[in-house]
């Protein structure tokens, strides 16, 4: 076990002072997280009114994630690609959602903040709403980053090429991030562990979590053209693009899918701007909107794109694997 990041949502350089070094020196490595703090450095607990939990949020305006990292892996270089495959996650046995005044997809609807808290069974499959509703559970990671280029610290709550506050819900067991390496060592941050989230996360909280059981393998792939956050499932590539508007982040997310699926798959960037539009299904992944928020970043809209993998054949899914995971 390692001790966990004692600042709230930052990527830095300086590992001694904010966090944990781990050094791994071999192309492909798990690594284990066990025992993760929950949001305000570990300060969130079971049962806290919104009260309560209001100074937490006070006290840490970079944002409300307990960070950990960075893992530096030898041999990582600007130009190469970090796979991050999540091999393991279980959650504590609580969670919550909550949105205060200000923020969400409705800032000004309600008049009263709102937290509700969870328990979830011995198994970890499902979590009890109100009137009987029960919700089956999907745990993910929502940050993964790398250290983008510069020596500036960097707001968790951000997302960006580097990675970070993604919170794509089909980062779940068994799924791969892929991140552009922009520094020596790669240097990987995680964080912000989830229950449950829908698309969209339009009240601007998932069922917020932490785990007691989290691995990560991490694996680097030399000298692959990818330029921005890619996660592969089983049945599907995902593609995100960030922006000030959701107009803008659907237009970037759009532009990602063409760069990337042509330059892995040989099909021309005319041809899949048409295949986009015909079968490609682009999402709100974040509608991120902050006019009181405690913090001093705000995280951008945020749109992904899920390609079915089984529209294509499987020779050609091979071309793009082999793009991905060069031999």
């Amino acid at each position: 076990m390692y001790p966990k990041l004692a600042a709230v949502a930052l990527m830095t350089l300086g590992a001694a002072k904010t966090g944990w070094l781990r050094v791994l020196n071999v192309s492909k490595r798990s690594c284990r997280y066990p025992h993760t703090w929950t949001h305000w450095g570990n300060e969130a607990v079971f049962g806290m009114s919104f009260a309560e939990r209001e100074p937490l949020r006070r006290r840490y305006p970079h944002g409300p994630y307990s960070m950990l990292g960075p893992v530096t892996i030898l041999g990582a270089l600007p130009g190469d690609v970090v796979e991050c495959t999540l091999t393991a996650l279980r959650t504590i046995d609580w969670g919550w959602n909550s949105f205060p005044l200000g923020v969400g997809a409705l800032p000004s609807d309600f008049k009263e903040p709102y937290v509700h808290y969870f328990r979830f069974d011995e198994a970890r499959e499902t979590a009890e709403f109100t009137h009987d509703i029960r919700l089956p559970k999907a745990p993910f990671l929502g940050i993964v980053a790398v250290e983008p280029a510069g020596s500036q610290p960097v707001s968790a709550i951000l997302g960006r090429a580097y990675g970070g506050n993604l919170v794509l819900r089909d980062f779940t067991v068994g799924s791969s991030l892929f991140l552009p390496v922009m520094k020596l060592g790669a240097r990987i941050w995680t964080g912000d562990v989830h229950a449950l989230q829908g698309d969209g996360v339009v009240d601007q909280t998932a069922i917020e979590t932490a785990a007691e059981d989290l691995s990560i393998r991490y694996q680097i792939h030399k000298n692959v053209a990818l330029r921005s956050p890619l996660l592969e499932t089983k049945s599907a590539w995902i593609c995100i693009g960030f922006g000030e508007s959701l107009d803008d982040a659907l237009v970037a997310c759009l532009r990602e899918v063409i760069h990337w699926l042509s330059s892995a798959s040989g099909i021309s960037e005319a041809e899949v701007y048409a295949l986009a539009s015909m079968t490609v299904s682009f999402r709100v992944t974040q509608y991120s909107h902050q006019t009181a928020s405690a913090y001093s970043s705000t995280p951008p809209k945020a749109v992904h794109a899920v390609i079915a993998k089984n529209i294509f054949p499987a020779a050609l899914r091979d071309s793009v694997d082999a793009r991905l995971r060069p031999a």
